[in-house]
Parts: C-alpha cells; structure tokens; sequence
C-alpha cells in the first residue's frame, strides 16, 4: 500500500478524536554514544586495523634493527681425508724440496702423507654499518611512516563505522516515532470502530461506513508489520555491527534537536577542521612523505656502503702447509670495508626516476584529496543551511495546519463543514507534521556528515 494511502488512514483517525499515546513496551535504551564505544571494542572491521598496526609497529622495531651491529657465530665439524704429494709431473714417485724454518730444505717423499682426520673450526664475526647512503635512517622512516598510515587507518575505520552507525540509528529513530504514530493510530481505529458498532446498532450509521473503518484498520496494522521488520532489519545490521549477543533487543534514545547549536558553525570553521583533521587528506600527506623516503632510498643504492668488520677464526688442523699439522690455530683481524655496486651507476637511474616520478603523482593526490574533501564540506553544509530552512518552513507549515484544523474541527462540530472538509484538514496537518519530523531527520543526518567529513564523530 502507497505511503499516501496510509497517511489518508491516519487522517481519518485524527478527525475523530483527541490524540493520545501509546507507551512503547519496555526496552532498553541505548545512545549514540553508547553504539560507538561498543563498535571501538567490538567491531571486527577495527579490530582488523588494529592487528595491522601492530604489525606496523613491529616493522619499526625491525627497521631500527638494521642500526644494530650484526654478529655470525659459525661452528663447524670435519673429517679431512688424506693428503697427497705430488711431482709437477703428476707423479706419487721421488721426493720434493720442502723448506722448514730453521733447519733449510729438506726433501720429503712423494705420496701420501700423515694427516689429522678430524677437523673442527669456530668463527665469530661483528660487523657495523657506519655509513650506507642514508638507505638505513630512511627505511627507518619508512617504517615510521607506515606506523602513522596504520595508526590513520584505525581511526578511519572507527570513523566509518561511526557514520554507518549514525545512519541506522537515525532510521531506528524514524521507525520508532512512524511505530508510536501507528500504533496510537490503531487504538484510535478500535475505538472509532465500537462506537460506530454501536451507532449502527442505533441505525445512525451505515455498514458501509463501518467496513471503511475496519479496511483502514487492516492498513494500519500492515503498516505495523512493515515498520516492525524493517527495525528488525536496521537491529540486526546494528547488531552484527558491534557484535551485539543474537536477538538484543534495543530502542534508540532520543536525539536532541536544536537548530542553532546544529548550524552555529561557519563554513570556514567546518573547511578548516577538515583540512586539519579528515584522515584522507592526512593519509596522502604521509603517503607523500612516504615517496620521498623511497627516493632517497633508491638513491641509496647508487652509493657506496662502509663497514667496520672484525673477525676471530679458531680452526684445526692445519691444512694450508705443505705437510697438514695436527693443531688448531686461531687467527683474527679488525679492518674497515667499502662496497660499492658500479653497475648501480646506469641501472639505478631508471628507479630513481620511476621514485620521482612516484613523488610527484603523491604530492597531486594531496591537492586532490584536499580538492575533494573541500568540495564535500561545502555540499555538506549548503545541504545543513537547506535542511535548516526546510526545518522553520516545515514548523510553520505545522503551526498553520494546526490552526486550521482548529477551526475545521470547530466548524464541524457546529455542522458548519462537511466531513470532507474535515478530512482535508487532517490530512493537511499529518502530512505537515510527518514532514517536519522528516525535515528534522535530514537535518541531524546532514549535520552528522559534516562530522564525518571532518572526521570528528
């Protein structure tokens, strides 16, 4: 059935009588407020960008790692198989000439020679980096900057769920008072009913007359039902939202309207929180700070690393004599290294220009950023100051319904107008009441989405 129709059914029911109110069962009552807290604790979508934040941190923490000087322990066992002498020739005959300290030559056979087997070294080696191009400080900002980026992506979300949140409450809200409306409506429907019931029995009224009556109720009711299912709709996206137990039950309070406290902002004000607080413009302000460390460290690359390294070598036996020792013989040494990649010199330029160029479209997606989130804040709030007349012509569209409806009513008391007339009134003044309620909804939603704009929900 067409909202008009239902409307026309309420009318009827406000020409009748007196209005009065139905109690809302008894629920609980949850706030706005309330909802975020609960969706900062137990929305999935926040907790997700909440674990890749720590893992951000972590990768701070490993970036700063790459400052720490790096030690390799080595231990190693061996067997070392027989050692053989040999002529220039090839040949396992005759002897060679082998000189040993202090006492000159002296001829040793050819052939296979005494050799310890077992063999066994211990190397421990430190090594810290002292300069590298600035490629170790700028991944370390790097990962600082992907920290802030998480950090951003966490509250962005929270903002997200926030607004989402914000709409379906407002909609609960709607639903609440459409619910209260009918269902005042319905005992009046009842009520106009058993007193036609009994005119009928008197032969005052007709059975036609009655049967509209009974089709309207029948209306309401439908109404009834849809409203019913559409908040059982609205609960259950609230409460998978926030991970509510299965079947929670709730009703909205209600939301606070003051038109002035709404609007008290210039826009000025709204564009200036929004430059200083919405997340995508911030997120592209670091993104672009993130591009500029990648070029740094890609210029990096083309330059030269320096190194001290210092290393201790135990090991045995000793192998690199002409005839194998049966000792071990430690050995080491502290000096400073120096790498460089020359062929960095013609394959490094081309990242380097792909990271510049990558710097660049970073720095245009902040104008652009900034480019929308300002266009959004002033449709925004031209949409507010919108709602906000809607708002006072609405409430004097109500004030003069009302008056007329007085004075049709009074007309018709004294038979002075038709029931027409009187239906006409009531309509009037239900579509002007509903109308100003949904004025006033709009206007809460507009004002709310120039919080989100500005990120400050």
């Amino acid at each position: 059935m067409s909202n008009h129709k239902i409307l026309g059914a309420l009318a009827v029911m406000m020409a009748v009588g007196a209005s009065c109110c139905v109690p809302v069962c008894a629920q609980q009552r949850m706030s706005l407020q309330s909802l975020y807290d609960l969706a900062d604790q137990q929305n999935q979508r926040i907790k997700v960008s909440e674990a890749a934040l720590k893992a951000a941190e972590e990768g701070v923490a490993s970036a700063k790692s790459a400052m720490l000087p790096s030690v390799e322990l080595s231990v190693q066992g061996s067997y070392t198989g027989n050692a053989f002498m040999m002529s220039r020739g090839f040949s396992t005959s005759g002897t060679t000439e082998y000189i040993v300290p202090g006492l000159g030559p002296q001829q040793v056979e050819n052939g296979k020679q005494p050799t310890p087997h077992w063999g066994n070294s211990f190397t421990a080696q430190a090594t810290q980096v002292i300069y590298a191009g600035g490629a170790i400080r700028s991944g370390i900002e790097m990962a600082k900057l992907g920290q802030r980026i998480a950090e951003l992506d966490v509250e962005k979300n929270r903002q997200e769920v926030r607004f989402l949140l914000t709409g379906h409450y407002l909609d609960l809200y709607q639903l609440q008072n459409q619910l209260q409306v009918i269902a005042k409506n319905i005992e009046l429907t009842e009520k106009v009913i058993a007193q036609m019931k009994a005119r009928r029995a008197q032969g005052t009224v007709l059975k036609n007359d009655i049967t509209r009556y009974e089709l309207q109720r029948q209306s309401l009711l439908l109404a009834k039902t849809q409203v019913d299912d559409a908040q059982k709709i609205i609960r259950h996206q609230i409460a998978t939202t926030i991970h509510l137990p299965e079947g929670e039950n709730f009703q909205v309070e209600d939301l606070s309207y003051d038109d002035a406290a709404l609007r008290h902002d210039e826009e000025s004000l709204w564009q200036q929180t929004a430059s200083d607080h919405n997340i995508d413009i911030r997120q592209a302000s670091l993104a672009s700070s993130l591009t500029e460390q990648k070029l740094r460290n890609t210029r990096a690359a083309s330059l030269p690393s320096v190194a001290v390294v210092a290393e201790n070598n135990l090991f045995g036996p000793y192998t690199s004599d002409l005839i194998p020792k049966d000792a071990n013989v430690n050995a080491w040494f502290i000096g400073i290294g120096v790498k460089y990649n020359l062929s960095s010199l013609w394959k490094n330029k081309h990242d380097i220009r792909k990271a510049q160029h990558e710097h660049a479209e970073a720095r245009e997606r902040v104008l652009l950023a900034r480019e929308g989130v300002e266009n959004g804040v002033q449709a925004s709030y031209t949409q507010l100051l919108t709602s906000s007349v809607e708002v006072h012509t609405q409430e004097k569209q109500v004030e003069l319904a009302d008056e007329n409806y007085s004075v049709v009513r009074n007309r018709y008391a004294n038979d002075l107008a038709l029931l027409t007339d009187m239906l006409d009134a009531s309509n009037t003044k239900l579509y002007a009441e509903m109308a100003m309620v949904n004025a006033r909804i709009r206007m809460l939603y507009n004002y709310y989405k120039l919080k989100y704009l500005t990120h400050t929900l």
